[in-house]
C-alpha cells in the first residue's frame, strides 16, 4: 500500500459545518467565510443545502450566498439538495453541482429522511434526471458508514450497495461519512477494500468526523487504500485533516497561512477559538 501523491480536499464547513449552529451565521458572513476558502486554494467549496429552514434554519439562506459569492472557474461550489424541491431552487440560484445524500441504516434513514434506504434511492432517480438535463455534476453521500447512533455497527455490504447504486444513477464520487465519528483506522480500510471490489478507488471520498479523536487516523487508513478526495470542515467545524495531509509530503494545493485566517474569521464570528488542533497549535506557535 502506499500514499497517493496528491489528495484533493473537499471544504464543507459553510455547510456541514455551519448546518448546527446555535448561532445565526447571516448571509454576508457566508460568503467572506466562502471567499477566503477559495483563497486558500481549496478546489471544491461546498457552499450550503437547499432544505426546509424549518429544519435547518442555518441554511435558509443558502440561495442568496450562492448569488452573492464571487465564483472562480478553478473552483467548484456545490449544494446539497434533499429532493425535486431543492433542486428547483438550487436550478433557480444558477448551481452547477449538487450532492445528494443516503444513509447506511434503515432507522437512521428513517429518522433523517423519513423513508427506508430503498425508497430514498428511488427519490433520486427523478433528482437526478432533472440534474443530468441541466447539465449538472451530481456527487453522492452515505450517513454513518462505521456507525448508526440507533443500530450501533452498520453492513459494510449495505454501504457498497448504495455506493453502487449511487453510481448507477449517475454521480460521479461518492463521500463516506462516518457521521458520529466511532470508526477505527482497521475497520475505514476494510471498509474501502470492500468497497473497491465494485467501484474505483478514484471515486470514493472521505467524510470522518473527529467525534472520537479517530479522524485522522481513519483518513491515514484510506489513504493507504488509495482514496485521494478528503472532506474537512475548517476552524475544526468537522474536522480538519490538513495539516496531516501536508505534514506527509502530500500535495493539497491548500495555503495554510490563509485557511488559518478563514478559521480564525469564522471562529472570531463565533465566538471561540478553532475546534481543530492543528489550528490552536499552529495559531500559537504565530503568536510566538
Amino acid at each position: 500500500m502506499s500514499f497517493p501523491e496528491r489528495v484533493k480536499i473537499v471544504e464543507v464547513g459553510p455547510r456541514d459545518g455551519l448546518q448546527n449552529e446555535s448561532v445565526t451565521v447571516p448571509a454576508e458572513i457566508k460568503v467572506q467565510l466562502i471567499e477566503k476558502l477559495a483563497d486558500a486554494g481549496l478546489p471544491v467549496i461546498e457552499c450550503g443545502a437547499f432544505v426546509s429552514p424549518k429544519w435547518v434554519p442555518q441554511m435558509a439562506t443558502s440561495a442568496e450566498v450562492y448569488k452573492r459569492i464571487e465564483r472562480r472557474p478553478d473552483v467548484a461550489y456545490p449544494m446539497l439538495v434533499p429532493n425535486l424541491k431543492g433542486l428547483e431552487l438550487a436550478l433557480e440560484a444558477g448551481v452547477e453541482e449538487i450532492a445528494l445524500f443516503a444513509a447506511a441504516t434503515e432507522t437512521f434513514s428513517q429518522k433523517n429522511t423519513n423513508c427506508s434506504i430503498a425508497e430514498s434511492i428511488e427519490r433520486f432517480d427523478a433528482v437526478i434526471d432533472e440534474a443530468q438535463a441541466a447539465n449538472l455534476k451530481i456527487r453522492g453521500y452515505i450517513s454513518c458508514v462505521l456507525g448508526c447512533p440507533y443500530e450501533g455497527k452498520v453492513s459494510f455490504e449495505t454501504v457498497s450497495m448504495i455506493t453502487q447504486k449511487l453510481f448507477e444513477k449517475g454521480c460521479y464520487e461518492v463521500s463516506l461519512g462516518d457521521t458520529i465519528g466511532v470508526g477505527t483506522a482497521g475497520e475505514a480500510r476494510d471498509l474501502v477494500e470492500i468497497l473497491t471490489r465494485r467501484a474505483p478507488v478514484e471515486r470514493l471520498a472521505a467524510h470522518f468526523h473527529d467525534t472520537y479523536g479517530q479522524a485522522l487516523a481513519n483518513i491515514h487508513a484510506v489513504m493507504q487504500c488509495g482514496i485521494a478526495v478528503v472532506d474537512s470542515s475548517v476552524a475544526g467545524l468537522g474536522g480538519c485533516p490538513y495539516a496531516k495531509v501536508d505534514g506527509m509530503g502530500i500535495a493539497t494545493g491548500v495555503d495554510m497561512d490563509r485557511l488559518l485566517e478563514a478559521g480564525r474569521y469564522i471562529s472570531d464570528f463565533l465566538g471561540r477559538e478553532p475546534v481543530s488542533r492543528a489550528a490552536t497549535a499552529l495559531l500559537r506557535k504565530r503568536a510566538g
